[in-house]
């Protein structure tokens, strides 16, 4: 039987995201709390300054481009403070918003805005050269190229967002149905094939904001802390993937939290802003936290002023949580969701977050899931008992609606009666505790037994000579084995242990350690770096590739 969320249910209001956000009785904090703050140049907006910014956005769009209900404005663009205005100015107008990865190449961002079906696009200088070829390669005219940040077109040519603010005139807030319209058109990371476009309605990403703050237990506030001004949160996590948008961008200003926003991660300059703004929450990333537990410059900076740190994307080791608890004393609390969820399903609480290490934590409210078979003989899936190992299908208002363009992808995916079909493999124990093991795509079969890359790579990653790992099944003698590409650590390095010899010592070592089929079958392979999308998820498709045009030699 499904089991529904051990939360009491919530109440969501039938509103689309622009009322929810602007037009909120309820809201507790005043309109001069300052949100948004840019972390290197300390650029600001208040709560006013946002909602009148973004109105002026929304009526320039209608009055520049005859902006129309369901049009959609693409996004190519490091994260900024102005993300927010020209995104809820969109969505005033009645607009879509689809973000696209800044580090596209122009074919790459050319498919997502002849997908979506973009009509005009927000980009900055930096990235001006490839927004303009793609959009020149899809036929979206210059016109409607539009630059957000501090810096202006150098020829003058593309017009800066502020250039189109409009104050008055006969434009009117479009009238959108929450259930139905679209908010947001995100795309996959196109892991194991061409990325696809999830549709978000209004209502998946105010339920999802409601979710996380039952969630979050009420330990975050917009006031609280010993000087009054509440919660302060720092922002790397890219806002063209719903985990930024909807955990920080969306979550932020509807409580009231101070977000300080960095375009891009660096370990330094991310330490050096926890120490200076003196924050007391961040959402991260595993190779974050393995960055924390192992990175000497961790140690030259204050991080005191840290409350807790929630990590999402992949499972965390008991053993890397505990070594950065014991680091910098701050604990790591985890949490599970997908695009299609927009994204969040599951948080531990600031409570549980060490005595259920390895859990993603509860089922949020309102939603249901169910664990169940995935047989690779075409024959229908069937539902496991609760706390056996199953496929996680998950239901509730923050489920998206489908994939663009892409109805068997959906009816794949998603079933007549909202059952989400997540792919992912886990458990739930007694205490409502849910588990990711791993990828059902992604299990290694060898001889008959399934192997989960991710268990391999959470022991070994405890080895000295590990910096980072992943796990990867590849064909040897008709079956697949297990194969550990390896960033060496610099202690390693510098041990004068040969290379081959190292690889034996990381293969043996894990043996010691697994049951008979587990083993690195497969062999190690020092690798510069594990390819990883924005989010932290190892691209395993890029080193399948790679062990397929090396062919390396097995080393055991």
């Amino acid at each position: 039987m499904p089991v529904s969320s051990s939360y009491p249910s919530i109440t969501i209001p039938k509103v689309d995201l622009w009322e929810f956000l602007f037009e909120r009785a309820d809201r507790p904090f005043p309109n001069d709390k300052v949100i948004y703050n840019d972390a290197a140049t300390r650029r600001r907006y208040t709560y006013q300054d946002v909602k009148d910014k973004a109105l002026a956005f929304g009526r320039g769009l209608q009055a520049a481009c005859n902006w129309q209900k369901g049009d959609v404005l693409a996004l190519y663009t490091p994260n900024s403070i102005d993300t927010p205005i020209v995104m809820w100015g969109a969505h005033w107008a009645g607009g879509v918003v689809s973000p696209a990865n800044p580090a596209y190449t122009v074919n790459e961002f050319a498919f997502q805005l002849k997908n979506s079906g973009a009509r005009a696009l927000i980009t900055q200088v930096a990235h001006l050269k490839v927004a303009r070829a793609a959009a020149k390669q899809v036929g979206i005219p210059e016109s409607r190229i539009i630059l957000i940040g501090d810096e202006r077109d150098p020829d003058g040519k593309i017009k800066h967002f502020t250039s189109i603010f409009h104050s008055s005139g006969n434009f009117g807030k479009a009238k959108i149905n929450p259930e139905q319209d679209l908010a947001f058109l995100v795309y996959s990371s196109g892991t194991t094939g061409l990325p696809k476009g999830v549709m978000l309605s209004h209502r998946n990403i105010v339920a999802n904001t409601l979710q996380l703050d039952v969630g979050e237990g009420g330990k975050k506030t917009w006031n609280g802390g010993p000087d009054g001004k509440g919660d302060r949160l720092l922002a790397f996590l890219p806002f063209f993937h719903i985990y930024g948008l909807t955990c920080l961008v969306h979550q932020t200003l509807y409580q009231g939290y101070e977000l300080y926003v960095m375009q891009r991660f660096d370990l330094e300059k991310w330490c050096s802003h926890v120490q200076t703004y003196r924050i007391t929450f961040v959402y991260v990333v595993p190779p974050v936290v393995l960055l924390l537990s192992k990175h000497p410059v961790v140690d030259k900076y204050d991080l005191s002023s840290l409350r807790m740190m929630n990590s999402g994307a992949a499972p965390l080791t008991k053993e890397l949580v505990e070594a950065v608890y014991a680091r910098i004393g701050v604990g790591v609390k985890q949490g599970y969701g997908l695009s299609e969820t927009s994204p969040t399903t599951h948080t531990q609480t600031w409570e549980e977050w060490r005595t259920s290490i390895g859990s993603v934590g509860k089922l949020m409210p309102n939603m249901e899931a169910k664990y169940m078979t995935s047989p690779d003989d075409g024959s229908e899936p069937q539902e496991v008992a609760t706390g056996k190992v199953g496929e996680l299908y998950l239901r509730g208002p923050n489920i998206f609606v489908g994939y663009h363009a892409n109805p068997t992808a959906t009816a794949e995916s998603l079933s007549s009666d909202g059952w989400f079909r997540t792919g992912d493999v886990g458990y739930q124990d007694a205490h409502n505790n849910f588990y990711i093991t791993d990828r059902v795509k992604e299990l290694i079969k060898y001889k008959g037994f399934q192997v989960a890359p991710a268990e391999l790579e959470g022991i070994l990653i405890d080895h000295v000579a590990v910096d980072d790992v992943a796990v990867i099944g590849v064909e040897r003698d008709g079956t697949e084995v297990p194969l550990a590409y390896v960033v060496r650590s610099s202690k390693s390095k510098s041990s004068g242990v040969s290379a081959d010899q190292e690889a034996a010592n990381i293969g043996e070592w894990l043996g010691n350690k697994v049951a008979y089929h587990k083993k690195l079958r497969g062999g190690v392979q020092f690798i510069d770096q594990i390819p990883k999308s924005a989010t932290g998820k190892v691209l395993r498709r890029v080193l399948k590739e790679r062990a397929k045009e090396a062919a390396p030699k097995a080393r055991l």
